[in-house]
């Protein structure tokens, strides 16, 4: 594979000696960053470029800059009375325009003894009401740095107090665990759209659904969010969507070694600016199936996703989406019966899961600095999943089996209203109904060929929510504060939550920041349905309320150059009302993928998850970047018990270092190379002692609940590499691309498996390498 690679690599160096002077159109909006209206006569520059090229506005806050050579370029964007912004690592290519949609944020005060520079918007959040922790996340980030895999998931894991691995791209969030990450697209909570989805553990997948032929620029936080987030405890992934280019139509077809990849963009009709964005995937991994395990084989994947932009004269902008996924996946028993080691080589087994979400989006702009932003959507997640086992007798019998299906109608609306330069205000309410049909089963071991019944329940019940935050600028202070509120009508808990920003900017160069937030999120359904079996009640858990969260964080950003930024982060989580078994040391805040449970809790537990984040980053700069981030941090527990343990997600420490080289070729220098490589180090896995005597007895691994979490596996060192060519002919570009995550082979922890042969607890690793070839064509 290699020497095909790069064969083809070095043919296609040859060829970009004939590429003639290409050029190509950036064009966009500019708008007030708190009003969302249009700013006429702002100026938009191409940095660097003899003589200037730019443009000026016009009354609807649009712009057009024709004739651009292709290459990378940053654009400088400024107005009167507004605080510049330079937009760095634009990417100018041969088949698509680039549309860029830029807000600026009016100056509070003018300060004429300060010469104010302008902002470089790389890593700060697209949300003003966000202080600390946040991040805006690059779709391009996501296509060039080693290990993205055109994954956002997979993308933040690059971002200091961020854990993940290779098999599935969970999120580790300062110790917390995966399942407490919300997920949002166009402001709307969506279920999982990862491939198969919370198998291997709640809050993740495989690969993701989201394409980056169809992502704006998103955010993403890792603690103390604004007050518009609510049911998130760790993190939330804030997802966008961009519009189609309404004035050309443009496509795409990628080609690689796990499937194909299909977009098309471009106008509604020709009397207005409506357009349309679609993109589909399908996978089969057959083409890299010796690098994958058996039972991962059959596995195949596909999943849809568009957005329609529909403005109207006087009903505002309307904006219709959606996304889906179907995934199959099954192993059978291995043939050779000496080859029956584990349970899984005896197993038969069938997964089919579907995920979609649709939304309808009217945002409504008014006169008096206002708009109000209002969206109904639809979302739908499901799982049928069915194991059988053989017995002794070489016949399957059912071992457990899950159909899950879950909808969600949601309405949110919020009116976001700019009361001067220095205050903004925005207030939203969310109503989250919520029906679902689920089944659980699991064979029982104290009675031979049974299985029993954990969940079975079909209902409705409703998640309220409403906020109110708003951001004032003080001279050199920023604070943003607000409150949010949730209902949640199934057992009627009720949580109010303060937040709190502060930014304070010591000079040009230095800025120190602290937030403050009380969070909650519910558990997974399943578990409020659970036929509890150390109880009177037949359904306990029905009363258990949000699991909560106080986040503390400070905050230094010291930017060194224009083009290096370093930040530290200490911070402090106090986590409580976290449900636990009564008298013993299970909880709830280690919960990673176990479906079938049918124990009693009670919010009896708390948490701690403390720590330090370091973050140095060079921003691409004569064609070079680097990013390192660091963090230590600690992650416990406790029970009513009264002593403190460490949590399953507890890995200590955390290193990332990403560096990228881009080198320019061809007879104009416009075709380019791109060498990008990530190393990451993280503390390894944590788990309990074996049980060695019990696991015999059980014929299954059985671990010492009395002293959990004890053990830690070995220093995972993982390496990812990505190398990307482009090359441009007229109205068409051309992208080769060959990404490989886990380059070093090594054998991640996936826990403890039984050997029914030799009646031994043995270590689970699994070395997966995920590469990719791929080639795409943009026209």
């Amino acid at each position: 594979m290699k020497k095909s690679f790069l064969l083809l690599l070095f043919s296609f160096l040859s060829l970009s000696v004939f590429t003639q002077e290409i050029t190509q159109t950036i064009k966009g909006n500019i708008t007030d960053i708190s009003s969302q209206k249009p700013l006429a006569f702002a100026t938009v520059i191409i940095i660097g470029t003899t003589p200037i090229i730019g443009a000026t506005t016009d009354v609807d806050g649009h712009f057009i800059i024709k004739n651009i050579p292709v290459g990378r370029y940053s654009l400088k964007a400024s107005f009167l009375g507004y605080e510049s912004i330079i937009k760095p690592e634009i990417m100018v290519t041969s088949a698509k325009e680039v549309i860029l949609n830029i807000s600026l944020q009016e100056n509070a005060y003018v300060l004429d003894e300060i010469i104010l520079k302008p902002k470089i918007i790389k890593e700060k959040p697209n949300n003003i009401m966000a202080s600390i922790s946040a991040r805006m996340l690059s779709v391009e980030e996501a296509n060039r740095y080693a290990g993205g895999f055109d994954d956002p998931a997979r993308l933040a894991a690059s971002f200091p107090g961020v854990a993940s691995g290779v098999g599935n791209n969970a999120l580790i969030i300062r110790g917390n665990a995966p399942k407490y990450l919300q997920w949002k697209i166009e402001d709307v909570e969506i279920p999982n759209p990862n491939h198969f989805a919370n198998l291997g553990v709640y809050g993740a997948g495989g690969l993701t659904a989201l394409s980056s032929n169809l992502l704006a620029n998103s955010d993403f936080y890792t603690g103390a969010f604004p007050a518009e987030y609510n049911n998130a405890l760790s993190g939330v992934f804030d997802i966008k969507m961009r519009n189609g280019n309404n004035s050309k139509f443009e496509h795409s077809i990628t080609l690689g070694a796990i499937g194909i990849d299909l977009a098309s963009e471009g106008p509604i009709g020709t009397t207005n600016e409506a357009s349309y964005l679609v993109n589909y995937r399908y996978s089969t991994l057959g083409l890299i199936s010796t690098l994958l395990p058996e039972d991962a084989q059959g596995t195949n994947y596909q999943d849809l996703s568009f957005k329609l932009k529909l403005p109207t004269k006087k009903a505002g902008s309307f904006s219709l989406w959606g996304i889906g996924l179907i995934d199959n996946s099954g192993t059978t028993p291995e043939k050779e019966t000496l080859n029956r080691n584990y349970f899984q080589d005896i197993e038969k087994q069938d997964i089919k899961q579907y995920m979609g979400a649709l939304g309808l989006n009217n945002r409504l702009v008014f006169k008096n600095n206002a708009y109000l932003n209002s969206t109904l959507a639809y979302t739908a997640n499901g799982i049928d999943l069915y194991t059988d086992r053989l017995d002794n007798d070489a016949n399957l019998q059912p071992e457990n089996q899950i159909k899950n299906t879950n909808y969600t109608l949601t309405f949110k609306s919020f009116l976001h209203k700019k009361f001067s330069s220095r205050h903004t205000n925005k207030t939203g309410i969310t109503i989250r109904n919520l029906a679902y049909d689920l089944t659980l089963k699991e064979a029982n071991n104290q009675a031979e060929n049974s299985i029993e019944t954990i969940v079975s329940e079909k209902g409705f019940s409703t998640l309220v929510s409403a906020y109110s935050s708003s951001s004032l600028s003080l001279k050199k202070w920023k604070i943003n504060f607000g409150i949010s509120a949730q209902l949640f009508n199934l057992n009627n808990s009720f949580t109010l939550e303060p937040r709190l920003g502060l930014n304070y900017k010591i000079n040009q160069l230095n800025e120190l920041s602290f937030g403050y937030g009380l969070h909650s999120r519910i558990e997974p359904l399943p578990i409020y349905f659970a036929n509890t079996i150390n109880t009177t009640s037949p359904q306990a858990n029905k009363k258990l309320e949000f699991s909560k969260a106080h986040h503390f964080i400070l905050a230094y950003d010291w930017t060194i150059t224009e083009k290096t930024h370093f930040k530290i982060e200490p911070y402090f989580q106090y986590l409580f009302n976290i449900p636990v078994i009564a008298n013993s040391t299970n909880s709830l805040i280690n919960l990673q993928n176990d479906w079938f449970i049918n124990d009693a809790y009670d919010n009896l537990g708390k948490g701690l998850n403390y720590g330090l984040d370091l973050t140095l980053e060079h921003y691409l700069n004569k064609d070079f970047y680097y990013l390192i981030s660091a963090s230590i941090f600690n992650s416990k527990y406790k029970t009513n018990t009264g002593s403190w343990y460490n949590t399953r997600f507890n890995k200590n420490y955390i290193l990332n270092t990403l560096i990228g080289k881009e080198f320019k070729v061809g007879r104009t220098r416009h075709n380019r190379l791109g060498l990008n490589i990530k190393l990451s180090i993280q503390g390894g896995d944590r788990y309990s002692k074996i049980d060695t005597e019990k696991s015999i007895i059980d014929q299954d691994v059985v671990y010492n609940v009395t002293t959990p979490f004890t053990e830690q596996a070995k220093t995972a060192f993982i390496v990812h590499f990505t190398t990307n060519y482009e090359w441009y002919t007229k109205r068409k570009s051309h992208n080769l691309s060959f990404k490989i995550l886990n380059a070093t082979n090594f054998k991640e922890y996936q826990g403890h498996r039984y050997n029914i042969n030799t009646s031994q607890v043995e270590d689970y690793r699994e070395a997966l390498i995920i590469p990719n070839v791929s080639y795409k064509i943009s026209f």
